[in-house]
């Protein structure tokens, strides 16, 4: 999946809260791939970096995978394509979220 273009339906836009947890502040744009099935048998959820503002839809390459080692879940982060993210850049930028599980992020070498 590394390196695949793929299209996010955005949820929980940058700058919105958690629906159910209102605390949980969204410092980037997270939604999922619709039509791809996750492990949690869900569609697929997304953060996307390298994105400064809010948006409803959005087009990019998928960078890494969130592997949670606590979870069955996985997440994709996707970034605009020709822009690359440090495993440390990326993981600074989903703590918000992934400070609650053991994860890991998976990237191409």
């Amino acid at each position: 999946m590394i390196g695949t273009m793929v299209t996010v339906t955005v949820d929980r836009p940058l700058g919105s809260r958690h629906p159910k947890y209102k605390n949980m502040y969204y410092p980037v744009n997270y939604g999922y791939i619709e039509g791809v099935m996750a492990p949690d048998g869900e569609e697929q959820d997304a953060y996307i970096v390298g994105v400064h503002k809010a948006v409803g839809e959005f087009t990019g390459r998928v960078i890494a995978i969130v592997h949670r080692l606590d979870d069955v879940e996985e997440k994709w982060v996707v970034a605009p394509e020709n822009i690359s993210f440090s495993e440390k850049e990326i993981m600074e930028k989903i703590w918000f979220q992934e400070q609650y599980f053991k994860s890991e992020i998976r990237m191409q070498l």
